[in-house]
């Protein structure tokens, strides 16, 4: 959840500086431009008050071709009573009547007197003979509304994004809740189912003055397993106490209590276990039975044939004990390899993808160690590897 909320932290953090980075600079390029057309319109004023001081000059022509031609935003020239006398880059409807042209040259020469100083023309330094008012150019102002668009839809990108991010995080949770109120039933159901099995067994027998006592042990297994279950899900949340046992121990007693009740599928499997077998790491027992239990699950789900293999291979390498867990049966596409360990996500007709994600969860966040599927084949099996230190 921590890291969820640094996430969106970051994210907002990230547009805002980007947003006012984009505002910073573009706001430089407003000035300079600001700047060079203030130069332009100095320029434009001095070269007019340079020919009225100096009258048959044979400039006149020079000036006018180039500086004015380089003027690309809106200018007024008035006289020294503030009348205007003519303009440029002004859009003015030429059908209109005088008075209501200067009418409309009024008012923009207040708006551009409320931006920029008007630029004096005088003779001889001393007489004031017009007055040069201008405004920014349609570039400018359009830069000037740049950022704040850019602002606008950096928020709304945000907003998307975070919204998304909420979204996925929301349905990830609520898979997790509803996979893992599934997977209760799923572990209960189980010995339950088991339990009732041997229940009717245990009544035969004695109806038949049979002896019950194997039945009785199974029974006993049945209600131990009922009672690793509650631990296991009591430690979920909780630091796991980690101790150094054989794995596999471990396995085998996994195992044991599969093969008796694999005959009731209808399938006939071989489990088998080898390598190192006197390896041992440093685990939780409760936990890492169940990440057995999920994988053991998917292999025996996965064989679809009357008859198949499930392979568990223990192996120490250095500071590392690795388990590879194969089995024989329809296999997964490998560019699925990492979708198949998301909450949620299944292949079965009745999963609810949440065995695998709660394995690698167990393996990787309780145990330091990791889980991943190795290598598959479709039609041929796949291997599951689980990486532990020792």
């Amino acid at each position: 959840m921590l890291k969820a909320v640094n996430i969106k932290r970051f994210l907002i953090l990230l547009a805002l500086a980007i947003a006012l980075g984009i505002l910073y600079y573009t706001n430089v390029i407003v000035k300079n431009l600001e700047m060079r057309e203030k130069q332009i319109a100095n320029l434009y004023a001095k070269s007019i008050e340079y020919i009225v001081n100096s009258p048959g000059t044979s400039e006149f022509t020079f000036i006018f071709d180039q500086i004015i031609l380089a003027i690309d935003f809106p200018v007024i020239v008035t006289d020294r009573e503030r009348n205007p006398l003519f303009y440029r880059n002004i859009e003015i409807d030429t059908t209109l009547s005088k008075k209501q042209r200067e009418k409309i040259l009024r008012r923009e020469i207040e708006k551009m007197e409320k931006t920029f100083e008007p630029i004096k023309i005088a003779y001889q330094d001393t007489l004031i003979l017009n007055y040069v008012f201008y405004g920014n150019s349609k570039l400018v102002e359009q830069l000037k509304i740049l950022p704040y668009i850019i602002l606008i839809v950096a928020g709304i990108f945000v907003l998307i994004g975070y919204l998304s991010f909420s979204y996925i995080k929301k349905t990830e949770q609520s898979n997790i809740w509803v996979g893992l109120a599934r997977e209760t039933a799923h572990q209960l159901g189980t010995p339950l189912s088991s339990l009732y099995g041997w229940l009717e067994i245990l009544r035969t027998k004695i109806d038949n003055g049979e002896d019950v006592s194997n039945v009785i042990h199974e029974i006993e297994n049945d209600l131990n397993k009922l009672n690793k279950i509650t631990q296991r899900f009591s430690k979920i949340g909780s630091k796991a106490e980690l101790v150094e046992e054989k794995i596999s121990d471990v396995i085998n007693s996994v195992i044991r209590y599969f093969e008796k009740r694999i005959p009731h599928s209808g399938k006939k499997i071989t489990i088998s276990i080898k390598g190192d077998m006197d390896a041992k790491a440093f685990i939780n027992r409760e936990l890492f039975e169940w990440v057995i239990e999920n994988l053991l699950k998917n292999s025996l789900d996965a064989i679809e044939n009357s008859e198949g293999k499930i392979e568990f291979k223990i192996q120490e390498k250095g500071k590392l004990v690795i388990i590879d867990v194969s089995d024989t049966g329809r296999g997964i596409n490998m560019k699925y390899r990492k979708d198949i360990f998301r909450p949620g996500y299944t292949t079965k007709k009745r999963g609810w993808g949440l065995g695998l994600s709660l394995s690698k969860r167990i393996i990787e966040i309780y145990h330091g160690g990791k889980l991943f599927l190795k290598e598959s084949k479709i039609g041929k099996g796949s291997t599951f590897r689980i990486v532990l230190k020792k």
